[in-house]
């Protein structure tokens, strides 16, 4: 019995920190200080303070936040969806991809010509501090939700740039210098790495999507591990491809994100949960591996603040700011966009890879990424709310919704279809009675306003933002959709 005190008592430890990093989230929003800094911080100073509390192994390290990035990036497929993110794929695509090579490419010449570091370690630094964070920027705006694009593009690009980010850093790391031949065989390696993780994400998504239609289980509770295990399987089998598993999982997300399925709500909240948890997981042990003795040293902290003002202040306005120019973002939507690109866990574990690399100077590159990173989640991510103030760029209060009001049924309901109505559709603004949209067969049998139920009346008038339930005959989708979640110039 002597044995399991010891066992308990990590269990013990593990349990209080996890519910203080839960509890943590409703004093962030008092305080206007994003929760992943609290994190870092906390589990930063621990690690000095507390006897016998050591930093983890950078393996160990890199693994938990690479299984954690895992359940963040295949949940933010989920949620977005490509019904979403088509409207917007032209500036995620341009941010998340384009904006990665630039943003790198115009770092590493800061770098390099304000430090003196070699072009290759220049480029290695600044592909670290690439890839944005928009959960350090959600966070701190607590319970308030960015209306229209921006919040679209910001998710999309954080779930594009991670991938693209993580493979152009292995793909320089295994080159090993700038030389043509090194350069050439990095292209190779970054295209082949995005072509097979895209590939994989595509034809796994599809196959995870069929299999949740017609592969049956025994109990409820096997769906959400089984989307799980997909996930986990698809990261697997990319990487061993020698693709990018992290882009394969945000595309079976994506794809997932918009099909019906059996248990589906059941699967998002469960993917929801687990990605809550990855991400206070990550950084967490990305703290504990933060080397506060190493931060201090002027060759440290310097470049690191320099280098964190030139990516907010010039880089990123100026290069993605360009890029963004054919998404046609109103102004205050754009310059949000622009000021929200913060840094977060990727940039730290890319940070890392340099030391296991046994780059030369490697701790003092890593401590340079952890002060951008500190950097941005702290001033930046704390100004968050503030700047869309300032920009009266249009938020709504999302509020939880404890209740619930389901039905089940044995046969999946293709009569039955649920709908948001948005802002400047014909049924925005206009009692039921009057939508002429609505197809004769098809009624709305129920509607949420504000997490409230409402009677479903003629002279009801419907608002953006309002869930129906219609029912109706088979094959009136598009109808329904051009009537509720379509404005009506589109």
């Amino acid at each position: 019995m002597n044995d399991t005190a010891p066992f308990a008592l990590a269990i013990l430890l593990v349990a209080a920190t996890a519910l203080s990093a839960v509890l943590s989230q409703r004093l962030t929003s008092w305080l206007k200080i994003p929760a992943p800094a609290l994190f870092l911080a906390g589990a930063a100073v621990a690690v000095k303070v507390i006897p016998g509390l050591r930093p983890p192994a950078q393996q160990t390290l890199q693994q938990v936040v690479t299984v954690a990035l895992v359940l963040v990036l295949f949940d933010g497929g989920m949620h977005l969806g490509w019904t979403r993110l088509r409207s917007n794929a032209v500036a995620v695509g341009a941010a998340g991809l384009l904006g990665t090579f630039a943003t790198a490419l115009a770092g590493a010449v800061v770098v390099h010509l304000a430090f003196g570091l070699s072009w290759y370690l220049a480029l290695l630094v600044a592909t670290a501090v690439a890839p944005t964070d928009p959960a350090v920027v959600f966070s701190v705006l607590g319970r308030r939700e960015v209306s229209g694009p921006p919040g679209i593009i910001l998710k999309g690009e954080s779930g594009a740039n991670d991938p693209v980010g993580i493979a152009l850093m292995a793909s320089l790391v295994t080159a090993g210098s700038l030389t043509s031949h090194a350069l050439g065989h990095a292209g190779i390696d970054l295209a082949v790495q995005m072509l097979v993780g895209a590939g994989t994400g595509i034809i796994g998504g599809r196959l995870l999507v069929w299999s949740m239609r017609h592969v049956q289980l025994p109990s409820e509770g096997l769906y959400p591990l089984r989307a799980l295990a997909g996930a986990l399987l698809l990261f697997g089998l990319a990487t061993v491809a020698h693709g990018s598993g992290f882009l394969a999982v945000f595309v079976a997300g994506i794809v997932l994100g918009d099909e019906r399925a059996p248990f589906k709500r059941e699967i998002e909240r469960f993917h929801s949960a687990l990605a809550s948890l990855g991400e206070i997981a990550a950084f967490i042990v990305l703290g504990l591996g933060i080397n506060i003795a190493n931060l201090v040293h002027t060759d440290v902290f310097i470049p690191g603040i320099v280098l964190a003002a030139t990516l907010t202040l010039v880089i990123r306005p100026v290069l993605v700011g360009l890029l963004l120019l054919p998404a046609r973002l109103e102004a205050a939507q754009r310059r949000f966009v622009l000021f929200a690109g913060l840094k977060g866990a990727v940039p730290l574990l890319l940070g890392s890879f340099l030391i296991t690399a046994r780059v030369p100077g490697a701790e003092r590159l890593d401590g340079i990424v952890a002060i951008v990173v500190v950097l941005s989640v702290t001033l930046q991510g704390s100004l968050a709310p503030a700047v869309a103030r300032a920009l009266s760029l249009p938020t709504r209060v999302v509020e939880p919704e404890p209740w619930g009001l389901g039905v089940r049924l044995k046969e999946e309901p293709e009569d039955l279809q649920r709908l948001t109505v948005v802002a400047g559709s014909p049924a925005d603004n206009c009692a039921i009675a009057d939508l002429k949209e609505l197809p004769g067969d098809a009624w709305i049998s129920l509607l949420v306003r504000n997490g409230r139920l409402l009677p479903v009346r003629g002279a009801t008038r419907l608002t953006a933002g309002d869930e129906v339930i219609v029912l109706g005959g088979p094959g009136l989708r598009q109808q329904l959709e051009a009537a509720f979640e379509k404005p009506a110039h589109a």
